[in-house]
């Protein structure tokens, strides 16, 4: 479908998208950052930059001016694992909190209220003043029936909604592009989301993931999502071999950049997630900020134009 999109095509998505930002009504100013020193609230996701202490990778995003960070708090692969939350998430914020940035998002694992640590690491973060943290995927079994699985999954989410309210954080969930992801077609996101306030259970929009499964309607999607979304993650992409989307930098692909100028002018105040994925992790840490640093600066260009 991407493969054979026309330059004329992405325009009318373009424009549809710019009326689908006006045309819906915002729910974010309640979710919104308190003391955010700009009107949006950039933050780098450093997913791949667990070789950098506190210390310095407080140091090392102020510098490339983000208001926070993304951070992982996965069993895993998290920069801080979740078993340890409650010792190292102040020690986190007090590193952070002495060049001027917050946790903005806590990444994490968690499918529901049951899972182990989940209690734990959201009263940490909730005690460390953080207000939104991004739940794990659910992913299809594509041999059983999908509707079946959906109505599974509801009471999982609706369990954590539950303890959002309680603790007074925001879980979000992610739509991400892939044939067995939960949530990758909107609609099956929507149909959970909707029963739920967004300061309890809400929506990362990511455009990159939207405009591969979506092709020309993701527009019409997102504005299905619109009133769900407390957060948004930034990154590119183009089609590769055997038609898979693959990770490029931004503004090098296939992501729309007259989404973000309308997102600019339009009243959201929450946070902007800058992500890197197309950096092998090996790389370093070095390669990894310079590739923050290079997307942040095409974000922001597009922001402000």
């Amino acid at each position: 479908m991407g493969e054979h999109l026309t330059r004329r095509e992405f325009g009318a998505a373009s424009m549809a998208a710019a009326a689908a930002l006006a045309a819906a009504p915002s729910v974010i100013a309640a979710t919104s950052d308190p003391g955010a020193s700009s009107k949006n609230r950039y933050c780098a996701f450093v997913k791949y930059l667990g070789e950098l202490k506190y210390d310095e990778l407080a140091e090392r995003i102020a510098e490339l001016g983000f208001g926070g960070v993304e951070v992982t708090f996965r069993t895993k692969d998290g920069y801080v694992k979740p078993k340890d939350s409650v010792k190292e998430v102040p020690r986190l914020k007090k590193a952070l909190e002495k060049q001027g940035l917050g946790i903005t998002i806590a990444t994490t694992d968690f499918l529901s209220a049951d899972q182990e640590y989940v209690e734990d690491t959201l009263r940490a973060l909730v005690d460390s003043d953080v207000q939104r943290y991004r739940v794990g995927f659910y992913r299809y079994d594509l041999k059983q029936p999908i509707v079946d699985q959906i109505t599974a999954i509801k009471p999982k989410l609706a369990s954590l909604a539950e303890l959002n309210r309680k603790l007074g954080i925001s879980g979000m969930y992610q739509n991400h592009s892939g044939a067995d992801m939960f949530g990758a077609t909107i609609w099956d996101l929507y149909y959970l989301l909707r029963d739920h306030p967004p300061e309890e259970l809400s929506c990362v929009y990511d455009l990159r993931h939207a405009t591969v499964e979506a092709g020309e309607a993701w527009p019409m999607l997102y504005q299905v999502m619109k009133p769900h979304i407390t957060a948004y993650s930034v990154k590119d992409f183009k089609w590769g071999s055997r038609r898979k989307s693959v990770h490029v930098p931004l503004g090098q692909g296939m992501v729309d950049p007259e989404f973000y100028k309308a997102l600019a002018k339009s009243d959201y105040t929450g946070p902007i997630s800058v992500h890197v994925e197309y950096v092998k992790e090996s790389a370093g840490a070095d390669a990894q900020l310079a590739a923050i640093k290079r997307d942040f600066e095409t974000l922001k260009k597009w922001m402000t134009a």
